[in-house]
């Protein structure tokens, strides 16, 4: 169990660097195609004026061309996350066993007959960066991101004969990945097709079980949560099949995320894909409205001398979930001190999800539930489209269900939330300066011989220990830390948003220490 939760949280938090581009991508897609949109021109007319609806149109255009590449973002994205060292080169191997699985599969395709013209998409086939090739999308770059992030782990340090010496350590990875990217390449195209058969009768059941398999996505999904597995659950959903397929323009779309921005994109589009009431809408509910909700509980059953710095601490969390949607520095003042207030808040989260899927909130979104996101991607989208107002209507209540059922189960079971404790501790403040924190964190986990991978996602400070024994868990929190997960040598910490910043100074004193 140990070591799944080591390699899970490899594998999850390699997802964040491609999903981290998608705000900026989405922002930008999100204000162009919304403020180019010929229907949203003609109801407000003072959009009608060229320089603006050139820059909205260029700003679309540059959003869009992420979304359309983001198989070979994620297949770069991901052997950068899981290389251990030299990961320009391994962005660089991945990138060319991308182009020479996709050259393969067409090659295939044209030897056995089966290479389509006209519409593409009616057998599974499209455009990828110029190569007609199998859908494979977001699954393909995947495939070959975990393969050469494999393969560079491996081979990095090869040692060849003298009189090709040239072509070892680093350089050798390039050439086992494109060699090994041919034999994936005709792989797939035997595999892909049946797979993708496979993926479609998944969707089908979980359309087939209605509201109340929306119910368990979101309930699990929030349950994921607190161990940062919850990537490795939503992904598919957003970016293969699993989550829908649908053509929009002429072209085969998978994925809700994929389908709802390349809707957005689309002028003719005058309803956005069910999916995304599915595995998207609710998480406004929650993320807006709820845990606000859950944040003024835990501040009035705060003890009267702790309720100024409880107030603040709460203040800073909800508007953070309010304006973002990350949720993590709210979720973590609760979910170790009462694990049960955490089970009911993946319950009510659940049930969020299933009210956006009965009322059919279409909005979507780059990365979280946010405000920002709630705007621009359902307010500007118009209510005909997205029903955002339902949101309101939901999210109002959502907030009193949450602040009396936390308030309640608070006082019934003495819960020692923030402010309740005997003595309550500045956890955020931390000693010295940024560096000296970054000394304090490095020392908690052992010392510098005991890191063998340090990385990041949102909110946590993603680990990879050589000895967990040498992992001081008192310490940790001394750093300001707002929860700990740690599972043999795989550690999460828990800082908030500024966890990257944490993150590149401990990478600065690992890189002064080897020089």
């Amino acid at each position: 169990m140990k070591n799944f939760f080591e390699k899970a949280q490899q594998f999850g938090k390699s997802f964040m660097l491609p999903i981290a581009i998608l705000p900026a991508a989405g922002l930008l897609l999100g204000i162009g195609g919304a403020l180019s949109n010929p229907n949203t021109v003609s109801a407000y007319p003072i959009l009608n004026v060229e320089w603006l609806q050139v820059i909205f149109t260029i700003m679309s255009s540059a959003g869009n061309i992420v979304f359309a590449n983001l198989p070979v973002i994620f297949a770069v994205g991901v052997t950068v996350g899981l290389a251990k060292s030299d990961k320009g080169t391994a962005a660089l191997a991945s990138l060319l066993g991308y182009l020479v699985m996709n050259a393969t599969i067409n090659a295939v395709l044209g030897i056995s007959g089966k290479l389509a013209s006209g519409n593409l998409s009616s057998v599974g086939q499209g455009m990828t960066l110029g190569i007609q090739t199998l859908e494979s999308g977001v699954f393909g770059g995947l495939v070959i991101g975990i393969i050469t992030a494999s393969l560079h782990n491996r081979f990095n340090k090869i040692e060849l004969p003298q009189f090709l010496g040239f072509f070892g350590g680093s350089r050798f990875v390039p050439i086992i990945t494109a060699f090994t990217a041919i034999f994936v390449g005709v792989l797939m195209y035997f595999v892909w097709p049946v797979f993708q058969n496979v993926i479609f009768q998944i969707g089908g059941v979980v359309n087939a079980t209605g509201y109340i398999g929306t119910f368990f996505y979101g309930f699990i999904l929030r349950l994921l949560g607190p161990f940062g597995l919850h990537h490795i659950f939503y992904l598919p959903f957003w970016q293969t099949a699993l989550g829908g397929s649908l053509e929009v323009g002429g072209n085969l779309v998978q994925g809700t995320q994929n389908i709802f921005f390349a809707q957005l994109a689309d002028p003719n589009t005058t309803q956005f894909f069910e999916g995304t009431s599915r595995f998207m809408s609710g998480r406004f509910i929650t993320m807006m409205f709820g845990l606000i909700g859950a944040a003024f509980a835990i501040y009035r059953a705060a003890k009267p001398e702790n309720k100024k710095v409880v107030g603040g601490l709460m203040l800073t969390a909800a508007l953070t979930s309010f304006l973002t949607g990350i949720t993590e520095p709210l979720e973590f003042s609760f979910l170790f001190v009462a694990p049960a207030l955490y089970v009911v808040h993946a319950f009510f989260d659940g049930l969020a999800f299933m009210m956006a899927h009965i009322f059919q909130i279409t909005i979507g979104q780059t990365f979280s539930g946010g405000f920002i996101d709630f705007i621009l991607f359902g307010v500007l989208q118009g209510e005909a489209k997205t029903h955002w107002v339902y949101v309101l209507l939901i999210g109002i209540p959502w907030s009193f269900l949450y602040y009396f059922t936390f308030s309640f189960l608070i006082k019934k079971f003495n819960f020692k939330t923030p402010g309740r404790e005997e003595k309550l501790e500045a956890t955020t403040q931390t000693k010295g300066n940024q560096s000296e924190r970054a000394v304090s964190i490095i020392v908690a986990l052992g010392g510098m011989d005991n890191l063998e991978d340090v990385d990041c996602c949102a909110t946590r400070l993603r680990v990879t220990v050589k000895d967990e024994h040498l992992v001081n868990e008192e310490a940790l929190k001394e750093t300001g830390s707002k929860g700990l997960i740690h599972k043999g040598k795989g550690v999460q910490v828990i800082y908030g948003p500024q966890v990257t910043v944490i993150k590149n100074e401990i990478e600065e004193i690992m890189e002064e220490s080897t020089q």
